[in-house]
């Protein structure tokens, strides 16, 4: 079968990606025969040359870091999420319009699908095991980390209902963007050591952990050491948005002490459900609900 419809992720590094895994096992469970997904190593630099270098055949983008912020000045925004973040991980190209950033690319349209992963793998992680430790109606959360990735994190938690988030990081004062980003958003956003986490890990509805693979350990060894397994102060609902290693030793540390823990290919996986809709102009809910379970079963398999 003649590939006609193209599309893939940019990154660097990008040799990890598991999106064309996502997106080429939708596509055969949509019958797109004559659709590609494929991965290329794009860096800030290259960018624009890659998006010249494309021909009409190409339907649209993922964008991995370093790329989020890097596409904005070339779209228009899609979604709020695009708008408020400035950060977009997908990239939809309409080649029967101009660009009117750059006369040599396509219309692009830009949307965040990241948020939707988050909430996607954090509701439903605590639907099927009835995670939640609390009754409130007001919930209450916790960040690991201030990047890039925490940005999505505070927005998808407000999103939740969420209205009290404590970031705890290394570098505090770096956490000055996510409490203005909490005031946007109606939601208090403030400030704590990265070595309070332990102690004060019972008190959140949900918990969400954006640091890089290992960086996290310590807060495991903490934990373990704070807390006695399955004790009456319950843990809440834990995404790790790590996928390698699987588990991390801060979600096994989690699950041990009674608390539920969901890794980062939960989010990768709902995040990709949306991605797919868009690039190809099939309805969101068709895709979840002829492609998903198509989907997970191809992700676990390459993990």
């Amino acid at each position: 079968m003649t590939i006609t419809h193209r599309a893939a992720v940019l990154g660097d590094p990008i040799a990890h990606s598991l999106s064309p895994v996502l997106h080429n096992a939708a596509y055969e469970a949509l019958g797109l025969s004559d659709w590609h997904y494929d991965r290329a190593r794009v860096s800030e630099d290259s960018l624009v040359e890659f998006l010249h270098g494309l021909d009409d055949s190409w339907r649209g983008l993922s964008l991995t870091m370093p790329l989020k912020r890097t596409i904005i000045p070339f779209g228009e925004p899609a979604d709020r999420w695009v708008e408020l973040l400035g950060v977009s991980n997908t990239a939809v190209f309409d080649w029967s319009k101009p660009n009117g950033a750059d006369a040599h690319m396509p219309a692009i349209t830009l949307h965040n699908t990241d948020v939707h992963g988050i909430v996607g793998a954090l509701t439903d992680a605590s639907n099927a095991t009835d995670g939640l430790p609390t009754q409130s109606d007001v919930y209450t959360a916790l960040v690991i980390g201030n990047g890039n990735t925490a940005r999505s994190a505070v927005a998808a938690l407000s999103s939740m209902g969420v209205r009290r988030i404590d970031v705890a990081a290394r570098h505090e004062a770096k956490t000055t963007p996510l409490i203005e980003l909490g005031e946007q958003l109606d939601v208090t956003v403030a400030s704590i050591p990265l070595e309070s986490v332990a102690e004060r890990a019972t008190h959140y509805d949900f918990a969400i952990s954006t640091l890089p693979a290992h960086a996290a350990d310590s807060i495991a060894v903490s934990l373990a050491a704070d807390h006695r397994p399955a004790g009456e102060a319950r843990l809440g609902t834990l995404l790790d948005v790590i996928y390698d290693p699987r588990p991390t030793q801060l979600m096994q540390t989690w699950k041990e002490l009674g608390g539920t823990a969901v890794g980062g290919q939960e989010m990768l996986l709902r995040q990709a459900v949306p991605q797919v809709a868009f690039m190809t102009g099939i309805d969101v809910q068709d895709v979840q609900s002829q492609a998903f379970e198509a989907m997970r079963t191809a992700l676990y398999a390459a993990l």
